[in-house]
């Protein structure tokens, strides 16, 4: 089904997953300005993807470049209105960031050995639901 979507660029692509900007909360105090964007993940089991994708295309070429405008934002929010949406938790997370040195990076580090496995073979390990494996893992790092 993803590839009836189009590519929107790297993160934001409506209806599929939507990027908002954070609202003018410019005139509260500095604890309570909001800064950071979210994303949205429209759950197709409880909306049609179809109807979705036709109100996106309504909106014509520019629709598929992300904006931070007023303007484009208003047309997000219509869509999510429209839609169910849920709030994607995961949005802020590092994977999402397309960037050569920070791949390098992780790689780098994900590759580093400790106890005589890699960090990502230990995160494998302790993400497992195998209690056994979990257990002989504790005892070796412990």
């Amino acid at each position: 089904m993803a590839e009836a979507l189009p590519k929107l660029g790297h993160y934001h692509r409506p209806p599929d997953y939507l990027v908002f900007e954070p609202e003018d909360t410019s005139e509260r105090t500095a604890n309570l300005q909001q800064t950071n964007t979210n994303g949205y993940k429209l759950q197709t089991d409880k909306c049609s993807l179809q109807d979705a994708i036709a109100v996106v295309e309504s909106w014509g070429e520019d629709a598929k470049t992300y904006s931070p405008s007023i303007e484009y934002q208003r047309l997000l929010r219509t869509l999510y209105a429209d839609f169910v949406y849920r709030l994607d938790t995961n949005y802020a997370k590092i994977d999402r960031i397309e960037h050569s040195d920070i791949e390098a990076f992780k790689t780098r580090v994900l590759n580093t050995q400790f106890n005589g496995k890699t960090i990502r073979q230990w995160g494998r390990i302790l993400s497992s639901n195998d209690d056994d494996i979990l257990e002989t893992a504790l005892r070796t790092i412990i």
